[in-house]
């Protein structure tokens, strides 16, 4: 198959992952006594955060390359797939959308400023992306499974759902002190599937198959 413009943009849903990683990764260079096992990866982005400014230049492709991938994914897939996994993703792109502008509008402010209009709209987005990513995922494995041909799709779904909920339990079980750890299984599982996304966005989703 040739590639068409929009099967390139796919690559950018694995630069959006990429991009991501490397700030969760270096950004702490500029947090003086940040503790990545104890503390959120919201916590470089704060609005007080001495890393914020090398978070943002870091991450600066992180959430335009993602969204581009994700909505170009929509554009490939009409008439494509079956309607289940169409919905699934439209929702997932819808999630990508939140995120991006959600979190760009309410970063987490001060901590000593818990219970602003900013801190509760921060966590009001992060309740729509958690839903939003969970609907989206249980949706295209329910469409995935029940269709052969796309059973992988619904794989990358099944594990990235399994991550955000082993970040989730973790959270609530392990030693405030590791806090960080399990945290980090669940910012990086929506992520994740959008480049996975982009994967078969680049490779037609194996348009022979469709």
């Amino acid at each position: 198959m040739k590639k068409s413009l929009i099967n390139w943009c796919g690559l950018l849903g694995i630069v959006s992952l990429l991009s991501y990683a490397v700030a969760v990764i270096f950004s702490p260079i500029a947090y003086p006594g940040y503790n990545w096992m104890a503390q959120a990866v919201s916590d470089l982005s704060a609005s007080s955060a001495p890393s914020k400014r090398l978070w943002e230049q870091l991450a600066s492709l992180y959430g335009v390359c993602g969204v581009v991938s994700v909505m170009m994914v929509c554009v490939f897939i009409q008439g494509r797939l079956n309607k289940i996994l169409r919905l699934g993703i439209y929702l997932f792109a819808g999630m990508n959308w939140v995120s991006c502008i959600g979190y760009a509008m309410f970063p987490l402010s001060d901590k000593g400023n818990v219970g602003t209009l900013q801190d509760t709209m921060h966590i009001v987005v992060t309740v729509l992306v958690v839903l939003l990513s969970i609907l989206s995922l249980i949706i295209i494995m329910f469409g995935g499974y029940r269709d052969r041909r796309y059973h992988s799709l619904a794989i990358w779904a099944t594990v990235s759902l399994s991550l955000m909920f082993i970040g989730a339990v973790g959270v609530g079980i392990v030693p405030v002190e590791y806090f960080g750890i399990p945290e980090r299984f669940s910012v990086f599982a929506a992520t994740g599937y959008n480049a996975v996304l982009g994967a078969y966005l680049f490779g037609g989703f194996h348009e022979k198959d469709t």
